[in-house]
Order: C-alpha cells, then structure tokens, then sequence
C-alpha cells in the first residue's frame, strides 16, 4: 500500500516506524525546520529525524503554506493510496485530501468528537477524564469532525501528566493504525458519523493558559499542573514577608482538600514543602522551578526565600 506520511511532533514517531517497517512509504510532509529553546537554535521536526535515521533516501517536503501548485503536484506525483497523518499541526486543503486512491486517515489523540483541537492531551487531563485513546479518523476540512474509522481506548493514571499520556498514546498509535489499514485494504474499514453535539474543542496552549488562579479549587488546579507538564509548566506567585510576590513555576503538587485560608497564601511551610491555599482547599507544592533557576523541592526553595505565612489567628485557617 503506497502511503504519504504527514507529521510533525514526537508523538507521531512511533507510527512513521510503523509505516516504514510495514508498508511502501512514498513520501513525507511535516513542518519546516523552526527556532528552538533560549538560544533559538534552528531544528529539524522529530518526524523528518527520524526518517532521516529510517530511510533518508525518502522523499521530504517542508512547505510553509500548503494552498501551493507545488504542493498539489509533488502530492499527486507520489501517487499514494493513503495519506496519514498524526500532529501534522495543519489542516490538508480539499486538493490534498482527494488526492490518495483509498482515504486520507489522521490519528488524533483523543476519543473524538471529545476534545477536537490542538491540545487534546492536555485537555483530557485538566478535564479530569478517565480515559483518553487513538481515534482513527477520515479526514474532512472541518476541524477534526471527520467519520470515526475505529478507536483504542486506554486509562488514565492517577497521576498522569501531559508528558506521561503522549508516550503512551503514541505507542498505541501504530496498534490503532495496523487495525485501521488492514480493515481499509479489505474494503471492510467502517464510517461511523461524529455525534457534533457532543464534540468539545480545545484551543492551542498560550502563555496565559500557563497562570494558576489560587481562587480555583485545589482539584482544578492540580489537574491543571499535570496537564502542563512537562511543557510549558505551570506560573503561579508566592507571597514574601516585604509584601511583594515572587514567580514560580510549579512541575508538581499534592492536594490538601481539607485545609484552607485565602487563596494564594501560604499554610504552612514544612519538610513536605509549601502550602498554599486555593478557593477550595489547598495544594502541597512538590517540586517547583523559580525564574532563572533550576528545579528543586518547594521545601529547599522556602529555606532561601523570605516567604510570608498566614497568621493562623485567620478564622480560615484550618491545620
């Protein structure tokens, strides 16, 4: 089955191996290389590594804008059969998708129509879901509302982050898109509509979606923190005895439900690291990352930093 791959991120790796391993790769579409890190380091995408490892010999085409003549001709000259893709970061036009014989197929990281959109990962997580998945879908232009093929199904941990999912998603993938190529090259492969109603969408993180509100309860916020590590990581501010705040970033905490206080104050400061007071309840921040500094303990942190305490005479406060 002659099959163009469309990827971009870490998390599509394990299927592009899949496919090379398995099936007559004739091509591969991912994103041009972008600046990185502090230093803005230019990078190639995880995808074009890693076929740069598997088969270098592969044609690779990075446009920047995929509405292109040239795009549409380098597409259609491969002559693919299927066209997958998996965090792509773009929609296919109408040209691309009717160009392969069979179907266009993209492998999203949720239980589609839940949690259509750029952040599916996280969004299941902050959401508090029990169950995230592959969904194997054919494409359309709409944003991910395309006929379900089939999808896997796995269970969240209790402690799950957004870094901890992404692995396991993406070594489900390859499973989920076996099942879906051998059912299509039999003719079997079925469409099932998306029930719309009940689709969600999640947008792309932004920077201000990073910012913790201690007036949210302790569970929130704690679903949050996992959903954002280990990128971009929650900013939260700490209170100082000088009456300023101080900017961390918190990479884990615990739920403390049964205290309280005003929310954003700090508890209690102990071994087991800084409390601090939400809406409801209160988190017990684990390690945590202050401006311009390295990860350690909120523990090892409050011995450096003058931080101020609630006055337990608060009638909120409860040890």
């Amino acid at each position: 089955m002659r099959i163009l791959f469309a990827g971009t991120g870490d998390i599509a790796v394990p299927s592009l191996r899949y496919l090379v391993s398995e099936h007559n790769v004739v091509g591969i579409l991912t994103q041009p290389n972008r600046p990185v890190g502090r230093h803005q380091k230019i990078k190639e995408p995880a995808v074009k590594e890693e076929i740069s490892r598997l088969s270098p010999e592969l044609p690779v085409l990075q446009p920047e804008a995929l509405r292109l003549p040239e795009v549409f001709r380098w597409v259609a000259d491969l002559r693919a059969e299927v066209i997958v893709t998996m965090a792509y970061g773009r929609i296919l036009p109408p040209e691309i998708l009717a160009a392969p014989k069979l179907a266009c197929l993209n492998l999203h990281a949720s239980l589609l129509p839940r949690h259509r959109g750029a952040s599916p990962i996280q969004a299941a997580i902050a959401s508090g879901d029990r169950e995230s998945g592959i969904t194997v879908m054919y494409m359309a232009e709409g944003l991910d509302s395309g006929d379900i093929l089939l999808a896997k199904r796995l269970q969240l941990r209790r402690r799950e982050t957004a870094g901890s999912l992404s692995i396991r998603l993406a070594e489900l993938a390859p499973l989920a898109l076996a099942d879906a190529l051998s059912l299509l090259s039999s003719g079997t492969a079925p469409r099932v509509p998306q029930k719309h109603h009940l689709a969600t969408k999640c947008e792309k993180i932004r920077c201000q979606d990073s910012i913790l509100d201690w007036e949210r309860p302790c569970m929130e916020l704690e679903r949050k923190i996992r959903s954002l590590q280990p990128r971009p990581g929650s900013v939260a501010t700490l209170p100082l005895s000088s009456r300023e705040t101080i900017s961390i970033k918190i990479h884990s905490a615990i739920i403390a439900s049964h205290s309280s206080g005003v929310p954003g104050s700090i508890l209690r400061i102990d071994s087991r690291g800084i409390l601090v007071a939400c809406g409801f309840g209160a988190l017990l921040l684990g390690k945590i990352q202050p401006e311009g500094g390295g990860i350690m303990h909120s523990a090892a942190f409050s011995r450096g930093h003058d931080l101020l305490i609630q006055s337990p005479d608060d009638p909120v406060f409860d040890q």
